[in-house]
């Protein structure tokens, strides 16, 4: 019997193309054959700014249901697979401000030695999405996490060309999420469980 996986799948998105990106991580980790907690950071912008872009809005509402993340769904995944737009080269204020709750858990070593991953979007090509998966995986280093990247080991990522997670290009949002970015995040969901799995198990045969 396949050891169990479960895979925390905790982004920020504001317009919806991240959290497209993070349904389809979703779907994918689960057909795997994980366990998938899908998970929300927290909104930190005032409404008035969410209500000044009818896109934002409109994002808002259609994601109210799904649950905004907690310390907790970290300590229960064996696997956590981030998503976030770059912001400047950067992560996002929401996702940034719900890794900075975690000191706790860091200090109790409950963070480390599981798998951790990223993906992202920008407005243009050259918009920031490798600094900013950079910067992501700095906090996955303090954690004493596992980094698993999709890097080139299917030949799709010789299409899509980030090794350092799965990207997208969105315009001003007009560019919606396609099959090469869906088929790259299916190619970093199936990695990051297959590696799971795998350390999980010979974890558990060392114990």
């Amino acid at each position: 019997m396949p050891t169990s996986v479960n895979v925390a799948v905790i982004y920020y998105s504001s317009t919806g193309t991240i959290s497209t990106i993070a349904e389809a991580v979703a779907k994918d980790a689960e057909n795997a054959g994980a366990q998938v907690r899908l998970r929300k950071a927290a909104e930190l912008a005032p409404q008035a700014a969410i209500d000044s872009n009818p896109v934002w809005a409109e994002h808002a509402r259609a994601t109210a249901g799904i649950p905004e993340v907690s310390p907790d769904d970290m300590v229960w995944a064996d696997a956590v697979i981030f998503g976030t737009p770059t912001r400047y080269g950067n992560v996002t204020a929401q996702l940034k401000q719900f890794l900075d709750t975690l000191g706790g858990l860091w200090q109790a070593g409950k963070l480390a030695d599981k798998v951790y991953s990223g993906f992202t979007a920008s407005s243009t090509a050259h918009g920031g999405q490798e600094s900013t998966l950079l910067a992501l995986y700095n906090t996955v280093h303090h954690f004493g996490g596992i980094l698993v990247p999709p890097g080139y080991t299917d030949p799709s990522k010789f299409v899509d060309g980030n090794p350092y997670g799965t990207s997208h290009v969105s315009g001003q949002g007009d560019i919606p999420v396609a099959e090469q970015t869906l088929t790259a995040a299916r190619v970093q969901a199936e990695r990051v469980v297959k590696f799971t799995r795998a350390i999980k198990a010979g974890l558990a045969a060392e114990n």
